[in-house]
């Protein structure tokens, strides 16, 4: 079965409590005015290398859940407080691009827009079948 290298770009996003309860009821489309997470999903979907499936361009998969930690002092965190342990509204977007591709300049992009003190983006490679 043909294969295709890829580079993984896993984002951890905030979302708010309401666009978590209206993505869990079954709106999907809550997650489209959501400060934060509109902002990740503006830099997928801009002219870059990120969700290009040649085809179909700005791809990515959305889950949403909850994201557990507790601030150490010194932190100045999004939400919660210094060693209370917190459960945030999270949605995780995972997007892809071909292994040739230069996504230092994007991924720059998305540590600028992402609102958390310490942003959780995963990179890693992996490969993707094709037809």
């Amino acid at each position: 079965m043909p294969r295709r290298r890829a580079i993984a770009v896993k984002i951890h996003c905030p979302i708010s409590p309401s666009t978590l309860a209206a993505m869990l009821s079954g709106n999907a489309e809550a997650i489209e005015a959501d400060a934060a997470a509109s902002a990740m999903l503006a830099v997928i979907r801009a002219d870059n290398p990120l969700g290009d499936f040649d085809l179909y361009k700005g791809v990515c998969e959305i889950s949403v859940g909850w994201e557990s930690f507790q601030p150490g002092p010194g932190a100045t965190p999004t939400l919660g407080a210094s060693g209370t342990r917190t459960l945030s509204p999270t949605a995780i977007l995972t997007t892809y691009a071909k292994a040739e591709a230069d996504t230092t300049p994007v991924l720059a992009e998305l540590i600028a827009a992402h609102p958390w003190e310490v942003p959780v983006i995963e990179v890693f490679e992996t490969e993707l079948l094709v037809r």
